[in-house]
């Protein structure tokens, strides 16, 4: 296996170069922060990520967890990462002080998981469920049940999982049948299916707390009918012991990857015995569980970035030592072989895997950033990061998890016939990943949720922040030396983005919403291409501007390997652009007026 599974250098480069988080300790909610507190933190998830998760991260794969006697077992290891995870701080790093949290701003926070989900994504997981969903008792739960679930939750002690899936309904959440019923008794009792449930139950824990999609008896039919509930496995008796709650597990999923934690199938109230509690008011169960739906889809994101990110430090350190071959042109057959990398192709497979990873890292910062803005910033301002957060999650879900898939590949091909083998670590990087365009959301989704509410809500507000920002950025880039050929690329980017975006939207009068959203998966790639040239052409000015100044000379390859790299993605990706709004204004719905019978034999 490969010692490196992320750079810490990219990671402080993006904090503090181009996203000035120290800027943030200005403000007092995190006052008590510095940038010396925040490399300490940063130190200290590298050391848990080399000492705790990169040992495990083959084992976890290979022993995967398995039902027995209606329990999940896992990896013996995971009881003990999870007391770290909670006893560190980790659960709780974002929390207020006052409910015993780190009050860490949210990007630093994700440069701390970018480390550990890249050294063992898997790991990583229980920690951050657990985290959404005590965020989300924290925001919307009664006090009693802050009181009862978050102290043992944020200590590790607890699982938290989202419960909204079911069999019959998958991603159409309307359709969910699971019924609580009500009691006098201040509870639910709750009965239905719930399907691909991360962490749904396991042996690590003493208690899992499940974040459950319901609709009260009763209650409308459709997204406007559905509640959110708490339900545990186990819940307190009268004398705060734990006794079972009537949920049961159905079966385990065997994955392609992503073995290291369960997926499961639950059953609640077969006993008619589950009971839940409400969550925040009936009936607007979904609008309270999109915080922790939109905290994951952008933790999706972070986890694709974070296993792209270990394949290609996997692939690069092969290539790096992986004698073959002679230049190009050589005529001597007895020189001394060379490094692989020293050929321009795998050179190529190198730049699409770092421009991917750290493309993807800088998307994931600036939405985590915004989030940071929140809660520092004047009232007024808080529309204007709320929109921009709205519009770019369902690229920064995306981008890294279907670019992922692409960039792991390539790391398998630089490693060529090895890579393929459970020998080197790469082909257990590709599987790993290949979930991510899937759950939270498919791609397909993320698409329609773009185009068919983020860049039309509020009259399509959203995107003219978006662009009022990328071109303020250009702006500042053009009196960069040697940036004005990526700024004008960048500009005539945006005016294709413009242009599809009306083309698009005036669909919807001429043709109807079925034709506009057909291709909506087409136009979140193409967005999701100019976003990351977006956060390129960020990085390169600020790379650009450290070169014009006096850097240290260790800091040269660094520098101009940012900028090659992002020379390589305004060449070789966002070119890609012009195929897709080829595509997106043509009139021809083939995929809407192809009639379903024509695929049949």
């Amino acid at each position: 296996m490969a010692g490196k599974f992320v750079s810490m250098r990219n990671l402080k480069f993006l904090l503090y170069e181009v996203f000035d988080t120290v800027a943030l300790t200005r403000n007092p909610y995190y006052s008590q922060h510095n940038q010396k507190s925040f490399d300490l933190v940063l130190d200290a998830s590298m050391k848990l990520a080399q000492k705790m998760l990169f040992p495990l991260f083959e084992e976890m794969d290979r022993k995967a967890p398995y039902l027995e006697d209606g329990q999940v077992k896992v990896h013996p290891a995971v009881r003990a990462i999870m007391k770290e995870f909670g006893e560190g701080g980790w659960i709780g790093a974002t929390f207020p002080e006052a409910w015993d949290g780190e009050q860490l701003p949210g990007i630093l926070h994700c440069a701390c998981q970018l480390i550990k989900s890249s050294a063992n994504y898997s790991a990583g997981v229980y920690a951050g469920l657990t985290a959404g969903a005590a965020r989300l008792i924290h925001s919307f739960a009664a006090e009693h049940l802050k009181t009862t679930y978050l102290p043992n939750m944020m200590a590790g002690k607890w699982q938290g999982t989202m419960a909204l899936t079911e069999p019959q309904a998958g991603s159409s959440l309307s359709d969910i049948t699971t019924t609580a019923y009500p009691t006098d008794k201040g509870h639910y009792l709750l009965k239905g299916q719930k399907v691909f449930i991360s962490a749904g139950d396991h042996d690590g824990v003493d208690n899992v707390v499940h974040m459950l999609l319901a609709r009260i008896d009763g209650a409308p039919q459709g997204v406007k009918g559905i509640s959110l509930f708490l339900v545990p496995k186990k819940r307190p008796d009268e004398k705060g012991r734990l006794v079972p709650n009537d949920v049961s597990v159905s079966q385990v999923f065997h994955k392609m990857g992503y073995r290291g934690a369960p997926i499961t199938e639950l059953s609640f109230g077969d006993k008619d015995d589950c009971r839940g509690f409400l969550v925040g008011e009936p009936n607007r169960g979904l609008m309270h569980m999109f915080q922790m739906m939109n905290e994951a889809r952008i933790g999706v994101g972070l986890g694709a970035a974070a296993i792209a990110s270990a394949a290609y430090y996997a692939a690069l350190e092969y290539c790096q030592t992986r004698p073959q071959g002679r230049k190009v042109g050589a005529k001597d057959p007895s020189a001394p072989q060379i490094p692989i990398i020293e050929h321009a192709d795998v050179r190529r497979m190198l730049l699409f895997q770092r421009a991917v990873v750290e493309g993807s890292e800088g998307l994931l910062m600036q939405c985590a950033l915004y989030e940071d803005f929140l809660r520092t910033t004047p009232p007024e301002e808080h529309l204007k990061y709320e929109l921009l957060l709205e519009l770019l999650t369902p690229m920064a879900k995306s981008y890294p998890s279907e670019m992922g898939i692409l960039s792991t590949s390539q790391a398998i091909q630089c490693l060529g016939g090895y890579g393929y083998c459970e020998d080197f670590p790469v082909e257990q990087h590709f599987r790993d990943c290949r979930i991510h365009p899937i759950h939270e959301g498919t791609t397909g989704i993320q698409g329609m949720d773009l185009l068919g509410r983020k860049v039309v809500m509020k009259e399509g507000r959203a995107l003219a922040l978006f662009l009022e920002e990328a071109r303020n950025n250009i702006a500042e880039a053009r009196s960069v030396a040697g940036l004005e050929a990526l700024s004008q690329k960048l500009e005539e980017a945006l005016q294709t983005l413009e242009q599809v975006t009306g083309h698009l939207v005036g669909l919807i009068g001429k043709r109807g919403v079925e034709i506009f959203l057909a291709d909506a998966t087409l136009y979140l790639e193409m967005f999701g291409i100019i976003a990351v040239a977006w956060q390129w052409l960020l990085q390169a000015a600020v790379a650009q501007k450290a070169l014009q100044g006096k850097p240290k000379t260790t800091d040269l390859p660094f520098y101009r390997g940012k900028l090659v790299t992002a020379r390589y993605f305004f060449a070789y990706e966002l070119p890609k652009i012009k195929g897709l709004y080829q595509r997106l204004t043509d009139t021809d719905a083939l995929t809407v007026e192809m009639d379903s019978s024509y695929f049949n034999d």
